[in-house]
């Protein structure tokens, strides 16, 4: 490549569109702390994603915190050992254990046939995640949670968009957690959410997010100061002005790669988790053992050629030094997640990506 192809690029709208924004806040001089276009941002994301009550946050991970702790999570909770290491981090946090259970060799999402085995007297919630997009088996999750009262929230950090067959993902569980990092399909430079399900939950979560301050003299909760400012909510409303066009994009890419790769052996591309609207935020592809080459060995092949994909995700977060002492992190239990984190590797997928480079990478693969 003339110029190096990364996993990613965040999609950024024309600067002279962000300056208005800029001039009003130097106006206003109201930097944090809910301003306006905080407020807009979060009526706007409530029209355009379909849910009724949304709190932004500074990150996702201060989101899934701040979630935990709005629902008092204790004990145990379930979740995969199959994503980015903030989804357990968020747990460790609140001094939670952490329990993984395998994953579903399609979707590599929580398999819910695995989850009820994993249930213990201390286990007080599930924490699914939607990876790469794709929706979790929700009904079977909820199912399992009503039957032993547990809490369910899912890290939805890659699912801004996406919808099922009764509207957006986000919708299910007692909370749905986003992130609006750089490398995400909608991003505020850094930022994340708290989908709510009702304005009760979300003035909770409000409070909790401002150090749990009620009001000038009443403090309710050890809360965190977990608030997005305005220059991140401000190119919020802007980026949203563009989303559906780089979603778009994005699926052109998928296509391309898809259509290039389907028929190469040993190269297995995810399918789709039954969503009715997709977001392309990734496209893994999965190594197995009838490609002429190991996994690791195309990755650094592909890094030599100017190519840079990445091993989403590698290792799990269940080998990580802080996880191996639990009972539930060992490999043997875990054989599906083991194998995918051993084989998955994501392409270059983002709105700017030229279908013809796609098209050469896909190539490049096929000819190995």
């Amino acid at each position: 490549m003339k110029k190096p192809i990364y996993v990613t690029q965040p999609y950024l709208p024309p600067l002279e569109e962000f300056l208005p924004f800029l001039e009003k806040i130097w106006d206003n001089k109201v930097l944090t702390n809910g301003g306006p276009f905080h407020q807009q941002l979060e009526e706007a994301l409530c029209e355009y994603l379909g849910v009724e009550y949304i709190s932004l946050f500074t990150n996702g991970t201060i989101a899934l915190v701040t979630a935990l702790q709005a629902l008092r999570v204790t004990g145990e909770v379930i979740t995969t050992p199959y994503s980015f290491v903030a989804t357990s981090h968020a747990l460790l946090w609140h001094g939670i254990k952490p329990v993984f259970a395998d994953i579903d060799p399609n979707t590599l999402n929580l398999d819910p046939a695995k989850i009820e085995a994993a249930i213990t007297p201390q286990t007080t919630a599930i924490m699914p995640v939607h990876c790469y997009g794709h929706p979790c088996d929700v009904d079977a999750i909820q199912k399992i949670a009503d039957n032993y009262n547990l809490k369910v929230i899912y890290d939805a950090a890659h699912a801004f968009g996406v919808q099922d067959t009764g509207g957006s993902v986000l919708r299910h569980g007692d909370l749905s957690v986003l992130s609006f990092h750089a490398t995400k399909v909608f991003n505020t430079f850094e930022g994340g959410a708290v989908v709510c399900p009702d304005a009760k939950t979300k003035q909770r979560i409000d409070q909790l997010k401002n150090f749990g301050i009620v009001n000038e003299s009443t403090v309710v909760a050890p809360g965190i100061n977990g608030k997005m400012s305005e220059f991140n909510a401000a190119f919020g409303v802007l980026q949203l002005k563009y989303i559906d066009q780089a979603s778009l994009l994005r699926k052109h890419v998928d296509a391309a790669y898809r259509d290039l790769l389907q028929s190469v052996k040993g190269i297995r591309c995810l399918n789709d988790a039954g969503e009715k609207v997709a977001n392309y935020s990734y496209f893994p592809i999965l190594v197995d053992a009838d490609y002429p080459i190991s996994r690791d060995d195309l990755y650094q092949r592909l890094k030599d050629n100017g190519i840079y994909p990445r091993r989403y995700f590698y290792p799990l977060i269940s080998d990580f030094p802080m996880y191996r002492g639990f009972l539930s992190a060992h490999r043997e239990n875990l054989p599906v997640a083991t194998a995918a984190a051993q084989q998955v590797l994501c392409l270059p997928i983002y709105p700017d990506l030229d279908i013809s480079v796609a098209g050469e990478i896909a190539r490049f693969i096929a000819v190995q």
